[in-house]
């Protein structure tokens, strides 16, 4: 699929599920994602109680005051590519393009809570105390939609619950505040993107998006984890404040012996005309603890821990890529 160039939209419905009342739905919201999940791969989740829409809100504004601060005070949390933690600009290099996204972020994860790799600017004193909250919320919503693929598969309810414990050391899941640049009155080639074509390496992405702030495309079209998507339409997704965008990373598609879709997206650069002032989002990607075995329940693939699965779906995607360093895991 020839995912770096510029290719035309098509108009797919992504699913909205209500997680109302989630405890006395789940059955009925438990048909709705393990649908979504099986034919789309994306589904948008709505009426969550937590994190509600004042504490997305409230993530957001701090996002805004953390990537408004210098350079010189951002790169004090400098981005540790071997955990992917802390703070990077336009350093992510697609395998799609060759280009490195146009965007910065902040990587967090929530047992190094305090650390070096937590910003410590003593202009945003409540930055921690913030996110982290936030953090925790995102994950308990998280296990609640990973439980439902649990028992699809024939797992305990429970399993992937146990197999992302983010008060572990060697826990993977990451928050990732996003701000993609300002780029008012500027026309850029096809080959621009704000975030190239790609797949989540993760289980589960949790995508907060704001009003107005659109970009996000996806592609439909891939059966296996470990290949390239086959389509080359795409479809916006609308962002709204309050939504949960949700995908299937390839690591839940790999556990699911491929049942489970993991879709290439992209974040599209709007040329002169449209809204091309900055854009913020925040994903929580859910990667499994390290020393996890992914096994699915046919045995399709080998197993492999999902620390492995991480380094390799990094090779098998970025080859060359890999060795000039530029890259971030998920």
């Amino acid at each position: 699929m020839g995912v770096g160039a510029e290719t035309a939209t098509k108009e797919r419905k992504v699913p909205k599920i209500s997680v109302h009342n989630f405890a006395e739905r789940k059955d009925e919201i438990a048909k709705e994602v393990v649908r979504a999940a099986e034919e789309n791969g994306f589904f948008i989740l709505e009426n969550q109680e937590s994190p509600s829409v004042a504490e997305i809100e409230e993530m957001f504004a701090l996002s805004e005051r953390y990537f408004s601060l210098p350079v010189t005070k951002k790169s004090e949390t400098p981005f540790i590519k071997a955990e992917n933690t802390g703070w990077e600009t336009c350093s992510q290099v697609r395998p799609s393009t060759g280009l490195p996204d146009q965007k910065e972020s902040l990587q967090l994860q929530y047992h190094r809570l305090g650390d070096r790799t937590w910003p410590q600017d003593p202009s945003i004193p409540e930055f921690a105390q913030t996110v982290a909250p936030f953090m925790e919320k995102t994950h308990a919503l998280s296990m609640n939609i990973l439980s439902i693929f649990a028992l699809a598969l024939g797992f305990p309810e429970d399993f992937f619950v146990k197999a992302h414990d983010v008060s572990r050391t060697d826990a993977q899941s990451t928050l990732r505040l996003l701000h993609y640049h300002d780029i008012t009155g500027n026309q850029f080639p096809s080959s621009y993107w704000r975030a190239g074509p790609h797949t989540d390496y993760d289980c589960l992405t949790m995508l907060f998006q704001k009003t107005g702030e659109d970009g996000l495309e996806i592609c439909p079209g891939r059966e296996a984890h470990t290949s390239f998507g086959t389509g080359d339409h795409w479809t916006p997704v609308k962002a709204r404040t309050g939504e949960v965008v949700c995908n299937i990373g390839d690591m839940l598609m790999a556990w699911s012996d491929d049942r489970f879709k993991s879709l290439y997206h992209r974040v599209r650069c709007p040329g002169v005309g449209e809204r091309q002032t900055s854009r913020y989002s925040i994903a929580y990607f859910n990667q499994a603890n390290k020393d996890v075995e992914i096994r699915g329940p046919l045995g399709k693939y080998p197993v492999l821990t999902a620390h492995k699965y991480i380094l390799d779906a990094i090779k098998r995607n970025y080859g060359e890529f890999e060795k000039v360093g530029a890259l971030t895991a998920t």
